[in-house]
């Protein structure tokens, strides 16, 4: 994560249409610098728990992501994660990690246990999820990884962005 400039936090709130609040950093960025996704405190300014920790902001990410939900693929995805599912381990681990991040920057007792995008045990928000998975990096969140693995291989202009995305694999 770096810190956010002026200029990422304008990018930021241009890219979401409204202002950015509470930001803790840039979590990822593109190939060419630009922000995609963001950092939110845990606890905003004004005492409200917050747990979506990782965020995609950039438009065409975000527009890719959105195409894949759209299309119906987190009632699939969600079977990949459940208890006899060939992700379920790394998706706990990856809820895990999550949480361990967001503790980071401030433990907020009322979200304990609670990280984002339907972890651990379901599919719930992809763009939670990829967003986690660009800021830490591949392999670490299964579901995140599939998402920005077929979002790069099937649009050029995310492969543009993000490089090849390598595609989980069970453990």
């Amino acid at each position: 994560m770096t810190p956010a400039t002026a200029a990422d936090l304008a990018t930021m709130t241009a890219q979401l249409g409204r202002p950015v609040r509470d930001v803790v950093g840039v979590a990822a960025r593109t190939l060419d610098g630009t922000p995609a996704v963001v950092s939110t405190a845990p606890r905003l300014a004004d005492g409200t728990p917050f747990p979506t920790f990782y965020y995609l902001t950039h438009p065409a990410l975000v527009a890719a992501v959105s195409r894949l939900e759209a299309a119906g693929v987190m009632r699939e995805w969600s079977d990949l994660v459940a208890p006899d599912g060939p992700f379920a381990a790394q998706h706990a681990a990856a809820h895990a990690a999550y949480l361990a991040d967001r503790t980071a920057v401030d433990d907020v007792p009322e979200l304990a246990g609670v990280s984002a995008g339907g972890m651990p045990t379901r599919v719930k928000c992809l763009h939670a999820l990829a967003g986690h998975a660009l800021a830490a990096g591949p392999g670490v969140n299964p579901i995140g990884d599939l998402a920005l693995a077929g979002a790069a291989a099937a649009e050029p202009a995310v492969r543009a962005l993000i490089g090849p995305w390598p595609a989980p694999v069970p453990r």
